[in-house]
């Protein structure tokens, strides 16, 4: 995921000088440190370093520090930390192929599909004690992302009416969907049955109409990889920071693909057009996401 560090503002290629300095520079300068036991390795440490340039995105280093205090780094990629609760879900969580890494998996009824996103503060999970892929319960989940190519897009026009029936319509289909994940059958036909409406209806104006004055929001999978996701959603709020070492401006969008709230970072120079409130933003995103454990649980602080 190196190609992501341009999100954040190092739009020139990563030479393997780069990688090591960029380490170098998270062990010396990193803000946020956890520590824990090496689950494979009682006498290593494993570690999770995070230098922060800014607004909430930065550089995380992931590795272990041997006896001697030297460390390996197993995972270097950047990171974008969002404040705003996006989930409430049960969250589970599993290790991914590469070292000391983590996925988060959650199913949120407000975009209808499993959601897998890369865990940022993987020790704070090690620490928390949960077995994996078991739902740990009294967690939320802070979602972001990092873009690497948008686009800016006018919004759909719509009455208040439509406005509201869209709304009752949402809510009903979430009805729908929390009694089918209880294995209640009419449920799952009534969806069904949705859905093929739904396909008809859209093929029907696709004849005439262009997709993105039917379609609104969408939040799809996309790729080989399993946190990679096609967004199209309304741009709730957005404001521009500068990386302070490269000077690159950098775009953090607030976006709202259904009922579903995240942030969104991505480089100026990859954004096409003007993002504002109440536009469109589409573009493929890498998701990314913080767990908000149950503080009496904690006896420690990140």
């Amino acid at each position: 995921m190196h190609k992501y560090f341009r999100a954040i503002g190092f739009s020139e290629p990563m030479k393997a000088r780069d990688t090591y300095n960029l380490i170098d520079d998270v062990l010396e300068k990193a803000e946020h440190r956890s520590y824990i036991t090496d689950p494979s390795d009682e006498d290593a440490m494993m570690a999770e370093l995070r230098v922060d340039y800014g607004n909430g995105y930065g550089v995380c280093a992931v590795g272990v520090f041997d006896e001697e205090n030297d460390f390996s780094g197993e995972a270097l990629f950047p990171y974008f930390i969002s404040e705003s609760v996006s989930s409430i879900e049960q969250v589970s969580v599993e290790e991914r192929i590469e070292g000391y890494t983590y996925a988060g998996v959650v199913d949120d009824l407000s975009v209808g599909t499993t959601l897998i996103f890369r865990l940022i503060n993987s020790v704070e999970f090690l620490k928390y004690g949960a077995p994996q892929m078991e739902r740990i319960p009294g967690t939320s989940v802070c979602l972001s992302g990092l873009c690497i190519s948008g686009t800016v897009m006018l919004p759909i026009l719509k009455t208040e009416e439509e406005i509201e029936d869209t709304r009752e319509k949402d809510m009903a289909r979430r009805n729908l969907m929390n009694m089918a994940r209880s294995g209640d059958e009419d449920a799952m036909k009534n969806l069904t049955m949705q859905d093929m409406d739904m396909y008809a209806v859209i093929m029907d104006k696709l004849q005439e109409d262009d997709i993105y004055t039917i379609v609104d929001s969408t939040f799809m999978p996309t790729g080989v990889e399993c946190d990679l996701y096609s967004v199209l959603g309304e741009i709730d709020k957005c404001r521009i920071t500068e990386n302070p070492i490269t000077k690159e401006k950098i775009w953090i969008l607030t976006i709202m693909c259904g009922d579903l709230l995240f942030k969104v970072c991505i480089n100026a120079k990859d954004l096409f057009g003007e993002p504002a409130p109440g536009r469109r933003f589409k573009g493929v995103v890498w998701m990314q996401g913080i767990i908000n454990f149950p503080d009496e649980n904690l006896s420690f602080d990140l």
